[in-house]
Formats: structure tokens, C-alpha cells, sequence
């Protein structure tokens, strides 16, 4: 029997909006993935949910103040369903729900549930609780071994052939611009056991390529079988001999845990892909010194060679603030100086924000809103032309490309380099999911363009380098 949505009785709906960072993705998909066992669907329409979840970050800029308009708009949805017979029950979870608590409830009545990052797998029991009582449900504790725990068994993703794998969490590092270990606790890191099998779990639904993920995720220190701890490099090994894992990325990495047996680990695996998100963040070491970082521009600059030199090839990526209190106009010169000195395949920018309860929200000199902005695009634009360079490096390779989903016309698909680039082409058969080798031949804003090299042709090219 189906009631008048089309649904089966006694099935729900569930709309979940995600902002900031990969982790949040990995954590919306997770609590999605445990509402379907509670009966709820996946909707794209807010007005259409009786659950609508908004997993929040805390790193943009302004992030609490989107989510209160947000929740403006809900309330006023929530009110209409009600009208009509039918309930909306929203939930904040997040960082902005770890750092705000009760105060989201005092500023929003029409908030129902809030709950940290650390607490989501207990999703249901909140729903139970505030159906029972209908009182709103506060929960921002830290218990990251528990949630793992919760969550070890991977349910089905569908038709995914990539997918995110959260195996660190939290950070030690108390950057003095970062709410992240505020909101995220301590660095905790899965046992490798845990890990290998949701990994397993992912393969086996058609996953090719995971990217494992973690506030600083090479500082990564996981269980293992034999009781003592597991590096990064040593999760990543165990991870290459899965059958179907084809391809392992990681992000985000701190400078001060790119270990030796990391660096090694990209020399000498083929399945750890080329491609490295290193975030610096300011290029003036009394800056650097002022964020607590703990490392130099020289510092990042030798590693950065370092990592070079074990794998030619790597295509680097990192993370900017500009803009920082009382950083000069020298000082973002040397940014500057930094960035060209590495050459990045992409990097992501941002102006320095204060963010409440972190100590560099309390430091005099903070730079004017206008210098701030100036600085930024003189910087992006710098980004976007060594992005730019890089892509053209492309033209004339061929690349090994996993195809992951069709693109906008007939016969076209889409897949990702090894440089995490999306490539346009055109290829017939079900190759999704098959990693293949593509000729690049084109270069646009945002992705490249190719041909699949047939077997034979291929075969003919390599053949052809032999003989040079």
C-alpha cells in the first residue's frame, strides 16, 4: 500500500545539504546511508523532506551566519508543510553545530536536532528521542572511537566508482586561525582493520579509487593487527592489495607529518596517485611563526623537493591564507614568492577570517577588508595561470584515465587523470569504472579533452618509444 506521495507506508523522505570540506561529504553520505535503513529516502527538494539535515562547516567565512539564514528559509518551508498535514523535522549537524550548541536552539526555534560531527551515527536514537518528547535534541560530544565503530560495515553507494574514506579525524596542531580542534577534538585515527573493511566493502560495490581522508590524515597512527601502530604508508600498503582498489589519494596533509616512509611509499607504489595537497599557507615565516605552524617557507620548499625527487611526476596542490593579522606587504610577497617557487596544479585561497575562540581572532593589526580582497586575486590569479600551465603540460600524453560517469552528450564520458583533472571523451562500451589510456588533446577552463587509445594503438606507441 503506498500513501498519496507514491511511497511506500511507512517511507520518508530526507534532504541533506552539505557545506565545506571532504570529510563533511564522507559524513552526509554516512548518515544518508543509515536513514535509509530508518526508511527515508534521498530527496533533492527541501519543501518535499520530512527530514532536512544542514552538515555544517566551520572554516568559511561568515559559516554560522549562512546557516541562520538557512534555517530562515526552513522555517518558513517547515510552516507551510505543517499547514498542510505534514511534519518537517531539521537538524544542524557539524562544526557549527559543535561550536554553537544550545545556542543554535536559542536563535532558531525551528531547530529540532543538533549534533556534532563525532555523534552522528546516533541519528536514529535523536529522531526517537525528539518523537518521543517532542523537545529538541542537543548532543556535541567527541566519542570518535565509538561513531567508528558504529559505522565499520559500509552499506551499498550505488553507482559509485570513487569514493571518499574518512581513516583520521581531528587535530593536535592548534593552528591559531583553525576552529578544527574545537570542533573536531583530538587527532584519533581508525583501527586499520576498521578501515580494510569498509575498504573492502567499497570495492566490492564498485569502487575503484578512494581518497582517504583526515583533518591531518598523514598524521594518520591507526591499530594494527599486531597491536602496535600503523603509519600512513603502511595503511596505504595494505590498502594497494585489495582486489578493485586501483587508485589511493589522501588529503588533507600537514608539512609536519610527511614521514620518510610516506615520501618512499609514492616512489615505489603504483597505486598511490601522483598528486599531493599540501597546504603551506603563508609564504613569511614570522606569518608562519604567528600561525603556529611549526614549520618554515624553506622548510615546505625542501620537502617539496624532496617529494620531487622520489616521484618526478607529482602534480602538487595546497592551501593559502592571505592576509593574516598584521601580515605586511613584504610578507605576501613572499606568498607570492612561495607559490611560484612550487608551481602548483591547483591550490586553493581564501582571506584570513576571524573565527571565534581562536586566538588569532584576538591579534591586533588585522588587516583592512580591502587589501585583503586585493591580495587574494593578485594570488588566484597567479594560481590559475600555474593550473593553466600545468594542464597544457598535459597536451599530446596519454593518461591513464578511470571513467567514472557519462558526460552531457551521446557517447561522451567523463574520468579523472591522475592529477585528479576531469577528462572529456568519447568511448563506446560500458568502460565505467575501467581505468584506460586516453590521448590528450584538449585543454579547457576546467577539464581536458581526449581519445581512447585502442589496445592495438597503444600497444603500436609503445612500441614505437622502444625503438627511439
Amino acid at each position: 500500500m503506498n500513501d498519496m506521495s507514491g511511497l511506500p507506508a511507512g517511507q520518508k523522505k530526507v534532504f541533506v545539504k552539505t557545506y565545506g570540506c571532504q570529510m563533511n561529504v564522507y559524513d552526509s553520505t554516512r548518515m544518508e546511508e543509515i536513514l535509509a535503513g530508518q526508511g527515508y529516502v534521498r530527496t533533492e527538494q527541501p519543501n518535499d523532506a520530512d527530514l532536512v539535515i544542514l552538515n555544517t562547516c566551520h572554516i568559511r567565512e561568515k559559516a554560522a551566519e549562512k546557516v541562520y539564514s538557512e534555517l530562515g528559509l526552513l522555517r518558513r518551508m517547515k510552516d507551510e508543510r505543517r499547514a498542510q498535514g505534514a511534519e518537517m523535522v531539521i537538524a544542524v549537524a557539524g562544526c557549527v553545530a559543535q561550536a554553537e550548541g544550545e545556542e543554535i536552539i536559542a536563535r532558531a526555534k525551528t531547530v529540532d536536532l543538533v549534533f556534532g560531527p563525532q555523534t552522528f551515527h546516533r541519528l536514529p536514537d535523536y529522531l526517537a528521542r525528539h518523537r518521543q518528547t517532542g523537545a529538541p535534541v542537543v548532543e556535541t560530544e567527541f566519542p570518535a572511537d565509538e561513531k567508528f565503530a558504529e559505522l565499520a560495515v559500509r552499506k551499498a553507494v550505488g553507482n559509485q566508482v570513487a569514493a571518499f574514506l574518512t581513516v583520521q579525524e581531528g587535530c593536535d596542531k592548534f593552528c591559531t586561525f583553525c576552529v578544527v580542534p574545537y570542533t573536531r577534538g583530538a587527532e584519533f585515527s581508525r583501527p586499520v582493520a576498521q578501515v580494510l573493511s569498509e575498504a573492502r566493502a567499497l570495492a566490492a560495490a564498485g569502487v575503484s579509487e578512494v581518497t582517504l581522508l583526515g583533518q591531518n590524515v598523514n598524521a594518520y597512527r591507526g591499530a594494527g593487527a599486531s597491536g602496535g601502530e600503523t603509519s600512513l604508508a603502511g595503511l596505504v600498503s595494505e590498502l594497494s592489495r585489495i582486489d578493485g582498489i586501483e587508485r589511493i589519494r589522501y588529503m588533507t596533509s600537514h608539512p609536519r607529518d610527511m614521514s620518510d616512509d610516506l615520501i618512499e611509499a609514492h616512489a615505489a607504489n603504483g597505486k598511490l596517485m601522483p598528486y599531493l595537497h599540501l597546504p603551506v599557507q603563508a609564504g613569511s615565516d614570522r606569518v608562519l611563526k604567528a600561525m603556529n605552524r611549526g614549520h618554515t617557507a624553506d622548510d615546505y620548499l625542501k620537502l617539496i623537493a624532496r617529494v620531487r625527487a622520489a616521484r618526478p611526476d607529482m602534480a602538487m596542490s595546497g592551501d593559502f591564507i592571505v592576509g593574516f593579522p598584521g601580515e605586511s606587504d613584504a610578507e605576501f610577497e613572499d606568498t607570492i614568492a612561495v607559490a611560484k617557487a612550487v608551481g602548483y596544479a591547483a591550490a586553493y585561497s581564501f582571506k584570513y577570517s576571524p573565527r571565534p575562540g581562536t586566538p588569532a581572532a584576538e591579534l591586533a593589526r588585522q588587516v583592512p577588508e580591502e587589501v585583503k580582497s586585493e591580495r587574494l586575486q593578485r594570488l588566484q590569479a597567479l594560481i590559475i595561470e600555474q593550473q593553466q600551465a600545468f594542464n597544457r603540460s598535459c597536451l599530446g600524453r596519454t593518461l591513464p584515465v578511470l571513467i567514472e560517469k557519462p558526460g552531457r552528450h551521446d557517447g561522451q564520458m567523463i574520468g579523472r587523470s591522475p592529477y585528479l583533472q576531469s577528462v572529456n571523451l568519447k568511448i563506446s562500451g560500458n568502460k565505467r569504472g575501467k581505468i584506460v589510456p586516453v590521448a590528450i588533446t584538449g585543454v579547457g577552463p576546467n577539464s581536458l579533452s581526449g581519445q581512447y587509445v585502442e589496445a592495438d594503438s597503444l600497444l603500436s606507441q609503445r612500441n614505437g618509444e622502444r625503438d627511439l
